[in-house]
């Protein structure tokens, strides 16, 4: 079953009688290239362990397992459980396998993530997604590595160094496990609903330091976000980073 598409999302939310929760911070990811990139993105090799937090109605989950991931979905939406369930179900992943998993992300036991290392692949729900990443970097040292899909201006907290006028709390504390860049652009219309933001999301990658306990990959952009494992390099000059997301016709 390939990831979703614009239709299949707006069906799926139809057939179910469900509505995207802003309290929840969602926005449903419904590009399927969009999905297969940042998987690529995510550098995964098959029988990798991969976490996704707010995996929604499963288009990057499919996208994770058809690369042979076997992923531990995390979802807090009681509401979406049962659709998340009945997609990876129907889904017939290339080795891969999904367990899905409700709970919360701020408080879930992070010892579900045992047999590890664990990389972090997610589309990051947008009011919770800086305290996420920090809580990652902090307290699962199985997570080795992250690529997260976030709000523009959340990237580039992540990623900011001292001097950048995005630097902060969190940038020293993100900075103490890991070295964040941002790799990428994903546009607001691959979700649904469109996030309400005027600028591009960009989604930006952490990885650690030799030495350190954790590596990590964090995308910013909301309207899009990823993140896996790279040695440790300068940040990408501004401007420069790729778009992630639908191609124009030429």
């Amino acid at each position: 079953m390939p990831p979703h598409t614009p239709v299949t999302v707006r069906a799926l939310l139809a057939e179910n009688d469900l509505h995207p929760s802003r309290a929840l911070g969602q926005h449903f990811l419904t590009d399927p290239n969009t999905a297969r990139r940042i998987v690529r993105l995510a550098e995964l090799e098959p029988g990798d362990r991969v976490l996704e937090i707010g995996p929604g109605l499963g288009s990057l989950t499919v996208a994770l397992a058809d690369a042979g991931a076997h992923v531990r979905a995390l979802e807090l939406d009681r509401h979406l459980v049962a659709v998340l369930n009945d997609t990876v179900t129907r889904a017939t992943p290339a080795g891969g396998t999904v367990d899905v998993v409700a709970g919360d992300a701020l408080t879930f036991d992070v010892d579900i993530l045992d047999g590890g290392p664990w990389a972090c692949v997610s589309n990051l729900p947008y009011n919770v997604a800086t305290p996420i990443v920090i809580r990652l970097l902090e307290e699962a040292p199985q997570v080795t590595r992250l690529l997260v899909m976030v709000q523009r201006e959340v990237g580039e907290r992540l990623a900011a160094g001292a001097g950048d006028d995005a630097y902060g709390a969190v940038s020293v504390k993100v900075a103490y496990h890991a070295t964040a860049r941002v790799v990428g652009v994903v546009p607001p219309t691959v979700f649904v609903p469109p996030p309400n933001t005027a600028r591009r999301p960009r989604p930006c990658s952490v990885s650690c330091a030799p030495g350190s306990r954790t590596a990590a990959r964090c995308c910013a952009a909301r309207s899009a976000r990823s993140s896996g494992i790279a040695p440790k390099r300068p940040l990408s000059p501004p401007g420069s980073h790729p778009p992630i997301g639908p191609r124009p016709s030429t």
